[in-house]
């Protein structure tokens, strides 16, 4: 059963649950698209839940950030089920207890991915070696459809892996700067190495569909991500310069980032380089258009991450050390969004527009008719705009949440100290004193109140993350910005996924006519 893809206007309520499969329990170090996947899928129908959320799903690069890939076209290969490669028959037994790590409760990357690395390798060759005929025609049929963007991916992962993962603006300088030569040189040497990347991408990408298969089947739809710029060190930057803002060596020299807000005193710097949005508009936006066809083949909802860059983005000088030093500089407005409607029709999003929006930004957004945003957690801050956030004044085209991967989980917002957030103490304790008088709780199950109140609201979608469905505390949290290390690991516990909490959050959909 396909999950009918609908106007954001015409939405019913609804209710969903954001996890990353990064944070999947299991026994290899990191979750994955196997049995757990299927369990919380499981869950999810038990608690009545009709969205799955999860965060951009592409080859993670620079600080394991899912908003830093290595391609925004392609799938992450850590998240390819071992248990079902061995079922194939693509790895042993012994293959898969090797990858066994503890502890389970977070992830290490840097273990991971040594152990996955030659594992692509070894199934390729068992593939070659044991493939039905009807499974090489798949292969095939898989690596001609996504040819667009696999075949420059797998070389520049096959280049990437010859230079010791370097950036790509550390290479041989013909390669780097694809000389054509060069380019047809690495082709031919680095050969077996690219069918392996293409094959790991042929495994991501079937899982994944028959995820989301299982998922329609059992009336869950996916809501995905697309963060609005790419990074640096990319198959995106490095096969189409000319989209980029960059020097003649490579390097960008801009970045985007965001001014100072609520998370950092000194912004965001992430260092991605900035469009040229003239150059993109030539060719219709053609390039835009591909990803987010792409992205549209695997989830039903797209959330536009950093929504506001469309109208304008921060641009800072690449030298800079903070955000602070910046200047808004305009993006493409309402032509991309008429293009991608002309190309794709209907246009499923979900418009982030946190932190600095204007006038120009809701316009935008409104002319679409995109949902915005509303995080619960900032309705009782001292800023002017915090009312916006209150359950009282939401709109119905809206997507509520107590929280997002960004923010302290609920628990750990009520407990924790200002921590490396712009707020002072004073701030803090006036916080809390508001939450109390408005959500009428005395704290002793902070995280229920705020699941009761963002499905209560008439906003037609109500996100909760999972780490607020169990309580946890700042430990659960998924991600500091302005903090480039050490974000990205939390897992769920085996277990915990009880009959009792799903219960629980199904009578409050129910309640709430969201079941």
């Amino acid at each position: 059963m396909r999950v009918p893809i609908l106007h954001s206007m015409s939405r019913p309520r609804s209710s969903g649950v954001l996890l990353h499969p990064t944070s999947l329990p299991g026994p290899f170090g990191i979750g994955d698209l196997g049995p757990a996947a299927r369990q919380f899928v499981a869950f999810l129908t038990h608690a009545r839940q009709r969205i799955w959320q999860v965060l951009p799903l592409g080859p993670t690069g620079y600080g394991d950030s899912p908003y830093q890939c290595f391609s925004a076209f392609a799938g992450n290969p850590l998240l390819i089920s071992l248990h079902a490669l061995v079922d194939a028959d693509l790895l042993s037994v012994a293959d898969v207890d090797d990858a066994r790590v503890n502890p389970v409760e977070t992830v290490d990357y840097g273990r991971v991915i040594a152990h996955r690395q030659p594992l692509w390798m070894r199934a390729l060759e068992r593939f070659d070696a044991r493939g039905s005929p009807s499974s090489r025609r798949a292969f095939d049929a898989f690596c001609l459809e996504q040819a667009d963007w696999l075949d420059e991916y797998a070389l520049f992962m096959a280049v990437k892996d010859a230079h010791d993962l370097v950036a790509w603006t550390h290479w041989d300088p013909a390669i780097a700067h694809r000389d054509p030569a060069a380019l047809a040189r690495w082709r031919q040497q680095c050969a077996r190495e690219r069918r392996a990347h293409q094959f790991a991408q042929y495994l991501f990408f079937s899982q994944w569909r028959a995820l989301r298969d299982h998922c329609h089947a059992q009336g869950v739809s996916l809501m995905g991500d697309v963060p609005i710029f790419v990074a640096h060190d990319s198959a995106d930057v490095w096969a189409r310069r000319d989209l980029f803002k960059l020097a003649e060596d490579g390097n960008p020299y801009v970045v985007a980032g965001v001014p100072p807000d609520y998370f950092s005193a000194t912004g965001q710097l992430w260092g991605s380089p900035h469009y040229r949005w003239d150059v993109l508009a030539r060719d219709g936006y053609a390039w835009w258009i591909a990803r987010i066809r792409a992205v549209l083949s695997l989830v039903d909802r797209v959330r536009l991450d950093h929504f506001r860059g469309f109208e304008a983005s921060w641009e800072v000088p690449s030298e800079a050390t903070t955000a602070i030093d910046g200047r808004w500089v305009k993006g493409p407005g309402a032509a991309l969004f008429e293009a991608m409607q002309r190309a794709l029709g209907s246009l499923p999003f979900v418009a982030e527009n946190l932190g600095v929006i204007t006038p120009e930004v809701e316009a935008l957004r409104e002319r679409f008719h995109f949902p915005g945003m509303a995080i619960l957690q900032f309705a009782f801050g001292t800023d002017p705009q915090a009312s916006n956030f209150k359950p009282h004044n939401y709109p119905r085209n809206l997507v509520a949440y107590t929280g997002t991967h960004d923010n302290d989980t609920t628990v750990g917002w009520w407990t924790s100290g200002v921590g490396h957030s712009t707020r002072r103490e004073a701030d803090l304790v006036e916080e809390r004193a508001s939450a109390r008088q408005y959500l009428g709780t005395d704290g002793g199950e902070v995280h229920w109140d705020f699941i009761r109140a963002v499905l209560a609201s008439v906003a037609n979608t109500a996100i909760v993350p999972l780490q607020d469905v169990l309580g946890i505390g700042s430990e659960g949290r998924m991600n500091r910005p302005g903090q480039p290390n050490g974000n990205w690991r939390w897992r769920v516990r085996a277990g915990v996924l009880t009959d009792a909490v799903a219960d629980r959050l199904g009578m409050l959909a129910a309640t709430y006519d969201r079941a």
